[in-house]
C-alpha cells in the first residue's frame, strides 16, 4: 500500500476535475497544477501551489514549458525504496509526488476538425506524455489517473484504505497510461505520414507510410468461427462509439464470432437501402434480401420467401424501428439474432419469451455512425501484411 500525499493535476478533459481534486484536498493531499487546470481548481476554492511557484521556473515558450523540470520529474520517477535516489532527492530538494493526474492535448479532435500542420504540431503534448510514462514506469511508488472514469473508484479506496492505493489497482492504472499513449503516439504518426515533405506545395497522401492502429477487448468469445478457435472480439477506443461495436444488445446470449460476423453482413447491407429493407443473413452469405414501399413488414415477409429453410436460425438486419407487428413476425421462426435501429418497447415485449434471441439496438445507422469515419481506412488481412482502402460509405448515402 503507498499513501498519497502529494499529486499534480493537469488534464486538457477536466470532466469531473473539479470534483476530484476535492475528495484529494479533504483528505490532506497537496496539490501541484498548471494553467487552466490550476485555476479552474483554485476558483473552486481549493488550495493549488501553481507549477511555476513548485519549481521556480515561470511557465514558458507559449505554454511549451511547464513541468519538464527535476523537481517534477524526479518526484515522480524517485524510488522510494531506493537509499540512493532518498539521498539525492533530499540533497536536491525534490518532494516525493505520490499521484499524477494527466490527460493529453486532444489531438485526435484538432486534426478532425481539419486543422493545419502548424495546429496539429501545437496540439502534440510533450509535457504530459513525459509525465505519465515516468508516474507509469514507477508504477510501485505512483499513481497515475489518466481517465476520468477512475476519479470515483480511486477516491473510493482511498478512503476505504486511509489514503492508500494498492499495488494491484497501480499497476492497472499504469496500464492504462501505456495504451493511452500508444493510441496517442499511433494518431501522430498516421497523421504526419499522410503529410508531404513539403506541405505546402504538395497535396496530402491517402495513404500513411505507416498504419497503426488499437482496438480494446470487449468480450471473449466462447470460440471462433470453429470451435477449436479461441477468439475475442475487439473495437476501436473512439469518444463516440460507433459502428456494430458501439450497439446495445438488449435481450439474448452472448454474441459469438459468427455472429458477429453475420450481424455485421446484414447491417451493412440493409443500411444501403433508402426504402424500408430487411435482410436476412447464414453463415455470412445473404439468403433473404427485400425492400418494400409498405414497410418493414411487408420487407421481412419478401425477404423471409426468398429462401425460408435457410432463414431458420438465420441473422436479420432491419433498417428501420422495429414495431410490435415486426417482432410478431420475426417471432414465428428460430432466429439467432436482429439488429436494427430501434424497437419499440411493446416490441421488446413481443419478443420477451424469445429468451436467447439476441436483439441489438443499433440507434442511428448513419454512414457516418456505421464507419469509423470517413478519414478512417478499410483493412483486409493478407498472408503477411493487410490491404488497406477508403471507405465505401459513398454508397450507404442517398
Amino acid at each position: 500500500m503507498k499513501r498519497i500525499r502529494r499529486a499534480i493535476i493537469s488534464v486538457t478533459d477536466k470532466t469531473g476535475v473539479v470534483e476530484f481534486a476535492k475528495e484529494l484536498s479533504a483528505a490532506g493531499v497537496e496539490i501541484i497544477s498548471t494553467g487552466g487546470t490550476a485555476e479552474l481548481i483554485k476558483n473552486a476554492g481549493v488550495t493549488v501551489i501553481p507549477i511555476s511557484s513548485y519549481t521556480g521556473f515561470p511557465e514558458m515558450l507559449d505554454g511549451r514549458l511547464k513541468t519538464l523540470h527535476p523537481k517534477i520529474h524526479g518526484g515522480i520517477l524517485g524510488m522510494r525504496g531506493n537509499p540512493a535516489h532518498q539521498k539525492e532527492m533530499e540533497t536536491n530538494g525534490i518532494l516525493p509526488i505520490d499521484m499524477v493526474v494527466v490527460n493529453l492535448y486532444a489531438f485526435e479532435d484538432t486534426i478532425a476538425k481539419g486543422a493545419t500542420i502548424e495546429d496539429a504540431i501545437e496540439n502534440i503534448d510533450i509535457g504530459g506524455p513525459t509525465m505519465i510514462r515516468a508516474a507509469a514506469k514507477n508504477y510501485e511508488d505512483v499513481a497515475v489517473v489518466v481517465d476520468p472514469s477512475d476519479y470515483a473508484g480511486v477516491v473510493s479506496e482511498m478512503k476505504e484504505k486511509k489514503n492508500c492505493l494498492s499495488k494491484m489497482t497501480r499497476f492497472a492504472l499504469a496500464k492504462k497510461v501505456f495504451q493511452l499513449t500508444a493510441r496517442y503516439d499511433a494518431a501522430i504518426s498516421n497523421y504526419l505520414g499522410t503529410v508531404p515533405d513539403i506541405p505546402e506545395a504538395e497535396p496530402r497522401k491517402e495513404f500513411p507510410d505507416t498504419y497503426t492502429i488499437q482496438f480494446e477487448k470487449v468480450q471473449d468469445l466462447r470460440y471462433g468461427e470453429n470451435p477449436h478457435q479461441k477468439a475475442a472480439f475487439y473495437r476501436r477506443r473512439l469518444k463516440g462509439q460507433a459502428g456494430l461495436a458501439g450497439a446495445r444488445q438488449l435481450q439474448g446470449k452472448e454474441l459469438s464470432y459468427n455472429n458477429i460476423l453475420d450481424l455485421h453482413a446484414a447491417l451493412n447491407l440493409a443500411a444501403e437501402f433508402h426504402e424500408p429493407a430487411a435482410v436476412i443473413v447464414k453463415h455470412n452469405n445473404p439468403c433473404g434480401t427485400a425492400v418494400s414501399k409498405a414497410g418493414l413488414l411487408g420487407a421481412y415477409r419478401l425477404a423471409y420467401e426468398c429462401d425460408k429453410t435457410s432463414a431458420f436460425g438465420g441473422i436479420v438486419g432491419l433498417n428501420r424501428k422495429v414495431t410490435r407487428e415486426v417482432a410478431e413476425e420475426l417471432g414465428k421462426i428460430f432466429l439467432e439474432a436482429v439488429i436494427a435501429p430501434e424497437f419499440a418497447p411493446e416490441a421488446l415485449e413481443a419478443l420477451s419469451s424469445k429468451k436467447n434471441l439476441r436483439l441489438l439496438e443499433m440507434g442511428d445507422i448513419k454512414p457516418e455512425v456505421l464507419s469509423f469515419g470517413p478519414a478512417d481506412l478499410d483493412i483486409k488481412r493478407v498472408s503477411g501484411g493487410v490491404l488497406l482502402q477508403g471507405l465505401d460509405i459513398e454508397r450507404l448515402r442517398p
